[in-house]
């Protein structure tokens, strides 16, 4: 399977210029190629093929005099960044066919300078190289400083270099894993109930609490952030601050990732089969819950559950989120009346008496293995998600689609 290794870099002075320029060269010709498709359909014209928008928007513009520039960069990042249009317009067109499974996705947008994430790719064919010093050579930049925490599982078959709000700099490698990395089989398996006082609750009665990162780190982000109210709009001491203010997020969320990560490679190794409820969390975040919810990052946990345990041949599955897991008793099967969520402990007609959590747990293991069994297949894992924007396309945007319902359907 295909996985990211992500390490720190530090460009210099003159490096860092480079990497600005490519980052705003690839966010031209993304620019161009989206405005040219605009254009064309307003016209009622065809659309463009990738082929010809490639010719348009790099060959044909090197050779003019607005476009001149675009030579001073590697061709690569410019051929990525119209990939990354095509893909995006992909997923659109998926999404209005219904080829596209989930929410709606709306068409690609403008890319800004402004933007808190600016990225561009290198490919094997740009010649990038990993030099025996540890440093990463990229074509038109030069060598980077790399933060090795880790070696390579394998050779690198692309590189992001990615500059986020906070404005670090980070490289990106794509490799492919071997089939050797199985754990040895155990024989214990363990179902999964997620919530906010405790983030995950176990089959077996153990209780993981909830770190709720973000409320610790609230009263230093109130002050940035009036810190930043304070300052002028357009100074440069606005900007120091809006950077203080990226720091302190990014902070908060490389300290949950982090946890989140041991969290669930001890689960991984110590369980052969893990179930989880398949919570909707996007409609719990317009709750009045929404940043607690968000702050325990039950998305991200079960997508690193998901991917670690196919990578390492453990059996991972999803239990429907319409399933009666706190109302059903774990002993007698009965389903019971809804209960507010203040009740933490309740009693079955039966004579058991229940945690909630822990009985949750325990049903959504016994549904887990219920239909693991009767679909006599270990339950395929879905896709590891790419980082976020890098198709450019936002998910949540019915609006957008609405406004270009009348497209014929990459």
């Amino acid at each position: 399977m295909q996985l990211r290794y992500n390490f720190r870099v530090t460009p210099d002075a003159s490096q860092r210029t480079a990497l600005a320029q490519a980052f705003g060269c690839a966010r031209v010709v993304f620019n161009d190629g989206l405005r040219l498709r605009q254009q064309a359909r307003e016209a009622g014209g065809k659309y463009i093929s990738d082929g010809d928008l490639s010719k348009l928007v790099i060959t044909q513009a090197k050779a003019t005099e607005d476009r001149a520039w675009l030579g001073e960069v590697s061709a690569v990042v410019l051929q990525q960044s119209l990939a990354d249009l095509n893909i995006a317009y992909r997923n659109f067109f998926n999404s209005l066919s219904g080829k596209r499974q989930g929410r709606k996705v709306a068409p690609p947008r403008f890319r800004s300078r402004k933007d808190s994430r600016q990225a561009i790719r290198f490919t094997k064919n740009s010649r990038f190289k990993i030099l025996d010093n540890g440093r990463l050579r990229l074509p038109k930049i030069g060598d980077l400083a790399v933060r090795w925490s880790r070696t390579l599982p394998s050779e690198p078959s692309s590189v992001t270099i990615v500059k986020d709000a906070a404005g670090r700099y980070f490289a990106s490698f794509v490799v492919q894993t071997g089939e050797d990395e199985g754990l040895p089989p155990v024989d214990t398996e363990i179902g999964i109930d997620l919530g906010l006082t405790h983030f995950a609750v176990m089959s077996d009665g153990t209780k993981v609490t909830a770190p709720k990162f973000l409320r610790r780190a609230a009263r230093k982000l109130k002050r940035l952030q009036q810190a930043l109210c304070r300052k002028t709009k357009g100074s440069n001491r606005r900007k120091k601050a809006v950077i203080k203010v990226a720091r302190a997020h990014a902070r908060v969320a490389d300290t949950r990732r982090d946890w989140q990560h041991k969290l669930s490679t001890a689960i991984i190794r110590d369980n052969q089969a893990v179930y989880v409820e398949d919570l909707c969390v996007t409609g719990l975040g317009r709750t009045r819950l929404a940043k607690s919810v968000h702050d325990a990052g039950w998305a991200s946990f079960t997508t690193m559950l998901e991917y670690k345990a196919a990578r390492y041949g453990r059996t991972f599955a999803r239990v429907d989120r319409f399933f009666p897991s706190t109302r059903m008793c774990c002993d007698c099967g009965r389903i019971n009346d809804k209960m507010t969520l203040n009740v933490r402990e309740w009693d079955c007609p039966c004579g058991s008496h229940h945690d909630r959590d822990v009985n949750a747990a325990i049903n959504i293991k016994a549904a887990g293995q219920a239909d693991f069994n009767d679909r006599r297949a270990q339950v395929r894992p879905g896709l590891v998600p790419a980082p976020r924007n890098e198709a450019v396309t936002r998910q949540n945007a019915a609006r957008a689609t609405r406004s270009v319902a009348g497209i014929a359907v990459l």
